[in-house]
């Protein structure tokens, strides 16, 4: 029979996820001024797992308090909090769900008030609107050594503190993404060039890893399966570095897409003739990144995970059936209804909605003309604050609030990003 939903899937490490329905990784936001967990995340990750879904994905969790996502991100770097990543973790377990921990650094997409200089493979700065980045520094051998140093540790300590699994962020535009990508790595040295040096970064990670958490620990990547830039990474990239990954030792790869600069994974970004539209198939099957999936997961035997774009019970389980997915990820509908997960496999719900919600919301925004790319750009993160503000919420124990506009949500994350980036404790800082 097809898989549904519904179906157990066993991972190559030996462990079991009891559904097919993830909680993909969102950014939270709920760290404490050392970036340590708080008892809002053991909040929020309770709904959720109460919520059905046989796995979450922690927001990214970085492993250098000196890069940060945003102010409000968990980090690991001798930062104390090993009892609060316990009660995290155990938490996040309630229903005897699956929780793993995703790893990241977000290299040249470190915000210039967390650091005006970041380390990036190459000094090449971001091409996006505004002054929010500073230009960054090409990270030296011994830099790049400690960096895969540091993503090993941080599987370990999550191993140890009661997550089941690890994520590496590699999509997006982070920095496993910036090693990447030929628009962001030009390095002449063995850490840049030919795509198996562009590689090499990503493969020594999770060489790492699997050294430290043994061999039944489940180690997973979240992988661009394209930048939809011109002359960056591209699918038929991703199927090789896929090929490579499970080679080293992978259990799942998620495939996504998008960076800062090409805001494909949040449902748009900037035309360039890279970025193609979505076939008639792709409408049909609703994902955003199901087309692009067809290309790699024919080339592994690892499964395969899609996020984005879901909208019905019917299309995940035909995108299941058909052999186009192993894992269907969901991210956004858990932020406007915790309890998703469970009314999907349940059958009492056959649409989820969440996505055209904020649609329709920032298409009713009142957002001021300006330069090219503007409304854009306001539209893309005022939808990612609408979201990540839910997650505060639920996170405090409140309800979302799905009356929020789209431009609202826009100023208010701002304002919360400031007041949390005011009452970070800075690494080096004395504490009273």
């Amino acid at each position: 029979m097809n898989p549904t939903i519904n179906t157990p899937l066993d991972l190559p490490c030996g462990a079991r996820l009891s559904n097919r329905l993830c909680k993909a990784a969102l950014t939270e936001g709920l760290a404490d001024p050392m970036n340590r967990a708080t008892p809002e995340l053991e909040t929020l990750y309770r709904r959720w797992s109460l919520g059905g879904a046989g796995l979450l994905i922690t927001g990214n969790v970085q492993c250098d308090r000196t890069h940060l996502e945003r102010p409000g991100n968990v980090v690991i770097d001798n930062n104390g909090g090993l009892d609060a990543l316990r009660s995290y973790a155990q938490a996040g377990r309630t229903a005897g769900n699956h929780l793993w921990m995703q790893i990241n650094h977000p290299g040249r997409q470190t915000p210039k008030s967390v650091n005006p200089n970041p380390l990036a493979p190459s000094a090449i700065s971001l091409d996006v609107l505004g002054d929010n980045f500073g230009p960054p520094r090409e990270a030296s051998e011994a830099e790049i050594l400690d960096l895969i140093r540091r993503f090993a540790h941080v599987a370990v300590v999550a191993r140890d503190t009661g997550f089941t699994g690890v994520q590496i962020h590699g999509a997006h535009g982070y920095l496993v993404s910036q090693f990447l990508s030929p628009l962001s790595n030009t390095r002449t040295d063995a850490w840049g060039g030919s795509l198996g040096n562009r590689a090499r970064f990503v493969l020594e990670i999770v060489r790492a890893m699997r050294a430290g958490v043994g061999a039944d620990f489940p180690i997973s990547i979240k992988l661009n399966s394209s930048d939809f830039q011109k002359n960056g990474f591209t699918n038929e990239e991703a199927a090789q570095v896929a090929r490579w990954l499970q080679e080293a030792g992978i259990d799942l790869i998620e495939l996504s897409g998008g960076t800062y600069e090409q805001l494909v994974m949040l449902g748009s970004g900037k035309e360039d003739e890279a970025a193609q539209p979505a076939r008639e198939s792709t409408r049909r099957r609703e994902a955003y990144f199901l087309e692009y999936a067809a290309l790699i997961k024919p080339q592994v035997t690892v499964p395969v995970m899609v996020t984005g774009g879901f909208r019905t019970r019917a299309g995940m389980n035909d995108a299941l059936g058909s052999g186009a997915t192993d894992v269907i990820g969901l991210g956004r509908p858990f932020c406007t209804d915790p309890e998703v997960a469970n009314k999907l496999l349940a059958g009492t719900v056959d649409r989820i909605d969440a996505y055209e919600l904020t649609k329709k919301l920032a298409a009713d925004a009142p957002i001021p003309d300006g330069p090219p790319g503007l409304r854009q750009q306001i539209e893309s993160f005022g939808q990612l604050g609408w979201f990540c503000l839910q997650n505060i919420y639920l996170g405090q124990g409140l309800e979302p609030d799905t009356e929020m506009s789209v431009w609202d949500a826009y100023n208010r994350y701002g304002e919360n990003e400031a007041r949390t980036a005011g009452r970070m404790i800075r690494p080096g800082a004395t504490v009273s």
